[in-house]
């Protein structure tokens, strides 16, 4: 299948940083206007890639310097045939962070994002962790997973052994674009362009065959989710939390629960948004998203 010209488009802004493990696909987008902002640290979800943040990337990084990049397994970067983890995955954001020199973050993170972030602080939490988190803004992952509404389709790969998949020659993806579709509102459905352009990253390099076992992170957050989840509640950095209300996975009920529990936290709920803020209303969710950071400075 030929990629679209966004998808390499998008390929061709970033480079791939030699990390262990093999390479990560980063994009480091300087500020428009630099006023000396902590940078803005993005950790994307599960079974996208940073591709889902390019229509939000120009506000972010009007005032801020942002840096965006694709986990092991996913997008861009390299696809082994492994045991994706979710510690191994906050390893190489700290490689990341590292090879960029970044010293101070403002962390943004969406869906299994939101699980590593966790981990993140939970090391900042037990002085383990080279870089500081100034501010954060977390959106719809399934941080309590006792509310959380897993998909058919994830819970059938979940039961799946974890191994990759035979590689199915002609595979379209169908079903995978019709998954992406359902997590969004019905009144802000993604493109056929852009649900193309998600399975073309998804299955770059046969990374559609890793899906059993990418999608282990949710093992590794059930096992100890007091860790990651205690992390996202203690940690003393702001906290910004911004939900579209209308997630079928990851309810709007986790955005009040944590707020219950942080109530110094500033919630932003989108009505009539999905699971994809910054695909569905990307206007909206990226004015938020600043609005919320450049609280943390005032």
């Amino acid at each position: 299948m030929t990629e679209s010209t966004e998808v390499v488009a998008w390929e061709e802004r970033g480079r791939r940083l030699p990390l262990a493990g093999g390479d990560v696909w980063a994009l480091d987008q300087p500020a428009v206007d630099d006023a000396g902002l902590d940078a803005v640290f993005v950790l994307h979800g599960f079974p996208t890639c940073s591709f889902d943040w390019r229509h939000v990337l120009p506000t972010l990084a009007a005032r801020r310097r942002v840096v965006l990049f694709d986990f092991p397994g996913f997008g861009l970067s390299a696809k082994p045939d492994m045991r994706y983890r979710l510690r191994d995955q906050a390893d190489v954001a700290e490689a990341v962070a590292a090879e960029l020199g970044l010293e101070r973050v403002a962390l943004v993170t969406h869906d299994m994002g939101d699980s590593v972030g966790g981990e993140l602080l939970a090391r900042d939490l037990d002085g383990q962790l080279p870089f500081a988190v100034s501010g954060r803004v977390l959106t719809n992952g399934s941080i309590y997973l006792d509310l959380a509404q897993l998909t058919a389709g994830q819970l059938f790969l979940l039961d799946l052994p974890d191994a990759q998949l035979d590689a199915v020659g002609g595979d379209d993806g169908a079903p995978m674009r019709a998954a992406l579709a359902a997590t969004c509102s019905p009144s802000h459905q993604p493109s056929d362009e852009e649900l193309a352009a998600q399975w073309a990253l998804i299955s770059r390099n046969d990374g559609h065959t890793l899906l059993p076992r990418t999608i282990r992170y949710i093992e590794d957050r059930r096992a100890e989710e007091s860790r990651y989840t205690g992390a996202i509640e203690r940690h003393p950095s702001p906290l910004g939390v911004v939900w579209g209300d209308q997630d079928p996975i990851a309810v709007v009920a986790m955005a009040h629960r944590l707020a219950e529990r942080r109530p110094d936290a500033t919630t932003a709920i989108l009505d009539g948004v999905g699971h994809y803020p910054m695909i569905e209303a990307p206007e909206r969710f990226g004015a938020t998203v600043v609005r919320l950071l450049d609280a943390d400075t005032d």
